[in-house]
């Protein structure tokens, strides 16, 4: 009798396949190209003059352009998903999210995870895995270190699980701040940038409404999630997903930070680097043919150690759904994105 091969695809993980420690190297590497970066730029509407003219950051001494913070971000979570979260129900949060180093174009990045939380939800129908995701660049040196957790089905949601449930102390705020070599204020030309204020004009409590929206167009999260190369079905299989109580395709959350922080600029325009994510959640699913509005509270004021050519912002963004922020909504169904971030800006 002919045996049956076994099956050369997969269904990816579900909660039972990890273990607390486990360790993940993420399948293929990429590499930054002109197109990808000019493609986020279109999707996102991205205006941080650092990030998109050459001739600017090499006034302010930079080689070229940096690659924007938040493409990193989502090429890094990218390279992650098909091993962590393609059968996930949702993205719950992040935490702890350092960025160590700004990439530019033809630099190489691939990933890899560690397992440091397991638990069950209280159904047992699914459970929380929290992993520490590291982006490294073609010399094996980390440029961006995170942890997300996310909420992942079990195989078989009816059994029981023996493993108590382990969940990580999760740092309230990426300390120290990790800041760039290159001294922001040399040339730095504020009509170029868009906006005259600086470090020095924002204070501890100020709500900026970005006043601006942007509506999310099917093809528009379609295109941005086959960029960033998440694969997790909820982004992709529209069939499947006729069966959840969305009945929808979601749009994925990474997409929505990178349209706040774009949205940002309209009030932030110098803030021109991220920092870090200290943490953020996704309050509630965003569809395509929703239009987001953002603001932002300034939470700390953060003068720099031996730098007094630039300082750090710690912001938190919410970002709504089919609602203007002039009030400055911190709560309610409309809100889907809480950000607690820290950028990176030139003082006077």
């Amino acid at each position: 009798m002919t045996e049956t091969p076994a099956p050369k695809s997969t269904t990816g993980r579900f909660f039972e396949d990890f273990e607390l420690e486990q360790r993940i190297n993420h399948a293929s590497p990429r590499t930054i190209t002109e197109g990808d970066v000019a493609l986020y730029h279109a999707l996102t509407g991205n205006r941080f003059t650092l990030q998109t003219s050459n001739q600017f950051a090499r006034h302010v001494g930079y080689h070229a352009a940096p690659v924007d913070d938040l493409f990193v971000f989502n090429a890094v979570f990218g390279l992650s998903v098909a091993d962590v979260s393609i059968n996930a129900v949702a993205n719950l949060g992040y935490a702890g999210c350092d960025f160590l180093a700004q990439l530019y174009v033809g630099e190489t990045i691939r990933a890899r995870s560690t397992v440091i939380g397991l638990r069950e939800t209280s159904d047992g129908e699914n459970g929380i895995v929290y992993v520490r995701t590291e982006g490294l660049d073609h010399r094996d040196v980390p440029v961006l270190r995170f942890v997300r957790w996310v909420l992942v089905p079990k195989r078989d949601p009816k059994s029981g699980s023996s493993r108590p449930a382990t969940v990580p102390d999760l740092p309230d705020a990426v300390r120290p701040i990790t800041v760039p070599r290159h001294r922001l204020n040399r040339d730095w030309d504020d009509a170029s940038a868009g906006s005259p204020y600086r470090w020095d004009d924002y204070a501890l409590g100020e709500k900026i409404d970005h006043i601006d929206g942007v509506t999310i167009e099917e093809a528009d999260h379609m295109t941005a999630t086959r960029l960033f190369r998440n694969a997790a079905r909820v982004h992709f299989d529209a069939h499947a997903m006729k069966k959840t109580p969305f009945g929808r395709r979601l749009v994925y959350g990474g997409h929505v930070i990178a349209t706040a922080r774009a949205l940002s600029f309209n009030g932030l325009a110098n803030a021109c680097i991220v920092s870090a994510i200290n943490g953020g959640r996704h309050t509630a699913p965003v569809f395509g043919g929703d239009t987001i509005y953002a603001w932002s509270e300034v939470i700390e004021k953060i003068a720099l150690e031996k730098r007094d050519d630039i300082g750090a912002l710690r912001l938190r963004t919410r970002a709504t759904k089919n609602r203007p922020c002039h009030d400055h909504p911190a709560e309610g169904p409309e809100v889907v994105l809480d950000l607690d971030y820290t950028v990176i800006l030139p003082r006077r």
